[in-house]
């Protein structure tokens, strides 16, 4: 399993950059998680849009979802280049029905609604949802296959559930949109503290650090993190690869 970082920031896309969105493969299925402001335009740089084969959201923030519009016009206008596109499934959660219902743009791309309390089967990766602790209804992933597994925390606050829903698992790709000294409980987003207490409890040996608040030194994450936590800490960058069974 391939995971490549296409989009790391919170709020709004940096310059020539993105919001989230995390591209996965494994044997030849493309799974993008989220797509938000800057997605597609990246993404260009490791796939053709039309050879996606699914994408899943966490919720509906226009940090998370503002590039499903583009990427619908991306599988319109590549019909109409004479390019072979099939119905792209984009997954979400039914809980705001107008961000639901978004997802189908005619024949190029079908939502689908995922069950949060049930395991979701897409393509080759086991899903795993867990509600988080955040202004609207949003749910952290934990995908699986059979050579390994992470956890995406998506937007959320710290939680004591999510030490059970990530142990065992190879990396933690977490929201750290706050330095330690902010208090992001209101907000609903972790501070660095708070993602090495959930990386120490979970025991996980690698943390990847994203969701980037714009301001300060996002190294400085780090330093906070490493107080707390002795494992591997990154801070995600436009490109930033993890193949599980290599790190």
């Amino acid at each position: 399993m391939k995971l490549t970082v296409i989009g790391f920031w919170g709020g709004y896309p940096a310059v020539n950059s993105a919001t989230s969105g995390y591209l996965v493969e494994h044997n030849d299925f493309r799974l993008l998680i989220d797509c938000g402001s800057g997605v597609l335009a990246q993404l260009q740089n490791y796939i053709e849009v039309t050879n996606l084969d699914a994408v899943i959201l966490s919720h509906y923030h226009h940090d998370h979802i503002a590039d499903i519009g583009p990427l619908q016009f991306a599988r319109l206008i590549s019909f109409y280049m004479g390019k072979s596109v099939s119905q792209l499934p984009i997954y979400g959660h039914q809980e705001d029905e107008t961000g639901f219902a978004s997802l189908t743009h005619k024949e190029y791309t079908k939502g689908i609604a995922y069950d949060p309390t049930q395991i979701l089967q897409v393509g080759p990766f086991t899903i795993e949802f867990l509600k988080t602790k955040h202004p609207v209804p949003c749910y952290a992933m934990k995908v699986t296959t059979e050579d390994g597994s992470f956890v995406y925390t998506a937007d959320t606050s710290y939680q004591e559930s999510f030490i059970p829903f990530t142990e065992g698992t190879d990396l933690l790709i977490s929201e750290c949109n706050l330095y330690a000294h902010q208090n992001g409980q209101a907000a609903g987003h972790m501070n660095s503290h708070d993602v090495a207490k959930l990386a120490k409890g979970a025991g996980v040996p690698r943390v990847l650090l994203t969701h980037l608040p714009h301001f300060g030194k996002v190294e400085q994450l780090v330093e906070e993190c490493s107080a707390i936590y002795n494992g591997e800490i990154r801070i995600a960058h436009k490109g930033y690869t993890w193949e599980s069974g290599k790190q």
